[in-house]
């Protein structure tokens, strides 16, 4: 089969499924070796996903892209720097207030503990303990500096009440009964949630919610003496 033609195939097996797992690819382009079908591949412009270690591909042309340059097709993660590690790098250093490790898998929908831990020994990333939590941020020192004292900000606020719009205390508890799968949620959690579908707020505006519907979790000292920094 010539060069031309397996792309031509590829290309329309992306036009019926813009996301294809490998195995897929291989039945649909017969007599072709990996190496060759990668190399079409590469001249239609793929991305892997950082989901599912990798085993699913799309065309970055097909991919609905975010404004955090993310996309999830029927729950395959996407993003337009490829690999998870250079995503989660990305998505911390052009952070305001750093990142935890909880409100990246949020994000992401995956597990990013190691992708972190190699960015922090490799010096591509920063973090600081805040309030038995790591904040992982920008590996430039000034940087870092403007994120950590961000967060501090936002967790000083998040401890005033705030005034909340009504139509943000409608998102918030929607988010609640819809959102949180395990109760009673933390501020932190929902707007991350929240954040994540578009909506913009605040954690100190979800803690506010949150309160004023007594939904706010109640932390005592038996439950902050079993977190473990991470």
């Amino acid at each position: 089969m010539s060069d031309d033609s397996a792309v031509d195939q590829l290309a329309t097996l992306f036009r019926r499924t813009p996301v294809v797992p490998m195995s897929e690819i291989e039945r649909a382009i017969r007599g072709r070796s990996r190496r060759s079908l990668f190399r079409d591949l590469s001249s239609l412009g793929y991305l892997s996903s950082y989901s599912h270690t990798g085993r699913y591909y799309t065309l970055a042309s097909l991919a609905e892209f975010d404004a955090a340059g993310l996309w999830r097709y029927q729950g395959i993660g996407f993003s337009r720097e490829g690999t998870l590690k250079t995503t989660v790098r990305r998505l911390v250093a052009t952070s305001d207030a750093g990142r935890t490790q909880h409100e990246l898998q949020l994000r992401l929908g995956v597990r990013v503990h190691n992708p972190l831990l190699g960015l922090v020994e490799t010096d591509q990333l920063g973090r600081e303990p805040i309030e038995n939590e790591y904040v992982y941020v920008c590996a430039e020192r000034a940087r870092a500096i403007v994120q950590l004292e961000q967060r501090r900000a936002l967790m000083a606020a998040a401890a005033v009440p705030a005034a909340t719009t009504p139509a943000l205390e409608v998102e918030v508890l929607l988010e609640v009964i819809h959102g949180a799968r395990v109760p009673p949620p933390d501020a932190a959690t929902v707007a991350a949630r929240l954040q994540a579908r578009g909506v913009r707020a605040h954690v100190s505006e979800v803690a506010a919610v949150l309160a004023r519907h007594g939904l706010a979790v109640k932390k005592t000292a038996a439950s902050r003496s079993r977190r473990s920094p991470r």
